[in-house]
């Protein structure tokens, strides 16, 4: 009796399991139905500025640490004037890649935009995080974004030939123009997980707290916005570098005696 008490028990467990998961594989059948297509774009969109995106960004400090270690920063005060200027170099000098591959996002301009940026980056450790975090970045978006077909298709035909390096702006720019976003709001993006990075690396760095780090980037923001509106919606042609010494500084990570971060 009490294995037959069991026995019917199970039964009823699993009956009851089955019925669930038909029903909820229903509800969910008529929900993505009822759902939008520029809504699902939303939730793919804010995806791809999502820190848990395994893009290698957090493995690099952007000339941070070589700057602690040369004593240009050393305090909170000295972290803010080191992210505001490394953000005006970021907009003058990539925003440019960014808008070009958002406005025109095909091979034909990413392989034009990637040579360029290429040939401007002089600053060897700037120029292999870039390419190590574009390669990661395209690598992660060809898989996580399938319903972009044409992602893949470009990765592995750059990939097959060999004349793409991968940059990191270029990269962002084409994948936010495929995603659906408008030249501001990717410029404005790249903008914003930069200032991210550089200051998740100076909370590792002991710079600043993880409270601190929260309220700077809460208090830079209007800078950074007056600074992507200075800079904005430029042909490559212009890019620039408007604060030359952190170029120099980043390119002298190599020579530290120890390092935490890759750049």
């Amino acid at each position: 009796m009490g294995l037959l008490l069991i026995y019917n028990v199970c039964l009823r467990v699993e009956s009851l399991f089955f019925f669930r998961l038909r029903w909820g594989m229903d509800i969910h059948k008529e929900s993505k139905e009822q759902i939008s297509s520029d809504s699902l774009l939303q939730w793919g969109q804010w995806q791809l500025l999502d820190s848990i995106l395994p893009t290698g960004g957090f493995a690099h400090s952007f000339g941070l640490e070589a700057a602690i270690q040369a004593r240009i920063v050393s305090g909170p005060e000295d972290l803010q004037t080191f992210v505001i200027h490394h953000l005006e170099n970021t907009a003058s000098f990539l925003l440019p890649f960014v808008y070009s591959t958002t406005i025109s996002p095909d091979l034909e301009s990413l392989r034009r935009n990637d040579k360029i940026l290429d040939a401007m980056l002089t600053n060897e450790v700037g120029r292999k995080a870039s390419i190590a975090q574009g390669s990661a970045l395209m690598r992660v978006a060809a898989a996580v974004y399938s319903e972009i077909p044409s992602l893949k298709s470009m990765r592995e035909a750059s990939l097959t030939n060999g004349v793409v390096s991968f940059h990191h702006a270029p990269i962002f720019g084409l994948i936010c123009g495929l995603l659906g976003l408008d030249s501001n709001t990717s410029q404005r993006a790249f903008m914003f997980i930069t200032m991210r990075d550089v200051i998740s690396a100076a909370t590792r760095l002991n710079l600043v707290g993880p409270l601190g780090a929260a309220v700077l980037q809460h208090h830079i923001a209007p800078v950074s916005e007056a600074i992507l509106n200075q800079w904005k919606d430029r042909p490559v042609e212009e890019a620039c570098q408007a604060v030359p010494l952190l170029d120099i500084v980043q390119g002298c990570h190599n020579y530290l005696f120890s390092r935490l971060f890759c750049s």
